[in-house]
């Protein structure tokens, strides 16, 4: 093994940005040097295992499969496995299309073939930090809010609010929309902007049926996202008990009085239930106005974004995920974090392992990585704009409209669609 000197990684974020591009640092480095040493700092006082519940699609999957992440997960029988992602006129229940992952013979899309699963952050964020118990090079120090960064040729220097201080040859910013790494670094003047949507979710226990021990029916499979004039409402099983329903509602919303998600208590939670309630009245089925009424625990999320392009890194410092490029949810937001992480590592491998001792600098990796993602971060914010649209109020005729179009758009975009979850970034080529 080479005597190399370990690389020393800092990652602002303990969330599933940062936990997944360590695991891919440490799972990507040359083999002819150390591990690098990677020290994640995280501002809560322990990594946040709550949230709404995502749907990870075939490429997500494989990635964490990969990252050895997904073992975790399945062993403790988190999630529930999602064929497709059915779609339903609210007020007819009529299923007008579905986004399905079955593949040509039912068993997935891509090699290996891997269909989709619904699953809560909390418990996706629980598997990925079971993977990175395993790995010695890797520490998670909690209760650390990053007040001061700065660089210079011998590396990054971290000050905390606390006093104390951390040195690093890079970092990494996976902190968010919010980042403490864009904001006081990399690009201060890039600010989040409110979409004018939001996403009030919790979670429904099953009605019983009357004189019966059978659950209430459910129109979808896994997982329905049910179309109504004023905003869409996804009615999904996020476990293999399916005794649970996740109910999140997208929806405009003109003003938002807070930039962070807030748990709804007490008159507020009967506020939004209420709305809620207003927004989705008329639906055929009546499960769904049951699933609103029974949710528990009610957060409201205004969705926040970046605005289009804008710097991701400096000379020592990269954002990956939502701190460079968030943007509405658009049905891959999570596969696209993982895909971040990994082609990162990718690229500052290539870097560590035959251009580090020439001395080459390392923004070079910096440089491929952004060449290797810009035009598909641009095209995923392109799309994520249709979603706003989609959400949008409405008349009844542009409901209808809606309703028309939603199929044969999905129809269109079939082959550009399994074209990304078939995808394996672990061997695409790198250019550089």
């Amino acid at each position: 093994m080479s005597s190399t000197k370990p690389f020393e990684i800092l990652i602002l974020g303990g969330g599933i940005a940062g936990l997944t591009t360590a695991l891919s640092l440490t799972k990507f480095s040359p083999s002819s040097q150390p591990s690098p040493r990677i020290t994640i700092f995280e501002i809560r006082p322990e990594p946040a295992t709550i949230g709404g519940a995502v749907n990870l699609t075939p490429n997500a999957l494989r990635l964490l499969s990969d990252l050895g992440a997904l073992d975790e997960i399945r062993q403790a029988n988190y999630g529930a496995e999602c064929g497709a992602v059915e779609i339903f006129d609210l007020y007819t229940n009529t299923k007008i299309a579905e986004s399905s992952f079955r593949g040509p013979d039912g068993q997935g899309l891509g090699d290996p073939p891997f269909q989709a699963l619904r699953i809560t952050r909390g418990e996706a964020l629980k598997g990925v930090l079971a993977a990175i118990a395993k790995h010695s090079n890797i520490k998670i120090v909690c209760g650390k809010k990053t007040t001061k960064i700065t660089e210079d040729d011998s590396g990054v220097d971290l000050k905390f609010e606390d006093g104390a201080k951390a040195h690093g040859d890079v970092l990494i910013g996976c902190d968010g929309i919010h980042s403490v790494t864009r904001l006081t670094h990399v690009e201060p003047s890039r600010k989040s902007i409110y979409s004018g949507i939001c996403n009030a979710f919790g979670f429904a226990p099953r009605r019983i049926l009357p004189n019966s021990t059978d659950f209430e029916p459910t129109h979808f499979e896994t997982s329905g996202m049910n179309f109504g004039r004023r905003g869409i409402l996804l009615t999904s099983f996020h476990d293999e008990a399916r005794d649970s329903i996740y109910v999140g509602a997208l929806m405009q919303v003109p003003e938002i009085a807070s930039r962070d998600g807030w748990k709804a208590k007490g008159a507020d939670a009967e506020k939004t239930r209420k709305e809620m309630l207003e927004r989705y009245a008329g639906a055929a089925n009546p499960l769904v106005e049951h699933v609103i009424q029974d949710a528990r625990d009610l957060y409201l999320w205004p969705v926040f974004t970046l605005s289009k392009g804008g710097k991701w890194a400096t000379e020592r410092v990269m954002l990956i995920g939502d701190s460079a490029h968030a943007m509405p949810p658009q049905g891959e937001s999570t596969g696209i974090v993982f895909e971040d992480g990994v082609l990162f590592a990718r690229c500052l491998a290539r870097w560590m392992e035959t251009k580090r001792q020439e001395g080459v600098p390392i923004k070079e990796a910096f440089d491929a990585y952004e060449k290797l993602r810009r035009a598909r971060i641009d095209t995923a914010f392109d799309e994520s704009q249709s979603v706003v649209k989609t959400v949008q109020d409405t008349p009844w005729w542009g409901h209808r409209i809606k309703i028309y179009v939603v199929p044969w758009y999905l129809w269109w975009t079939r082959g550009y669609r399994e074209g990304h979850f078939v995808e394996d970034v672990t061997v695409r080529e790198l250019g550089y």
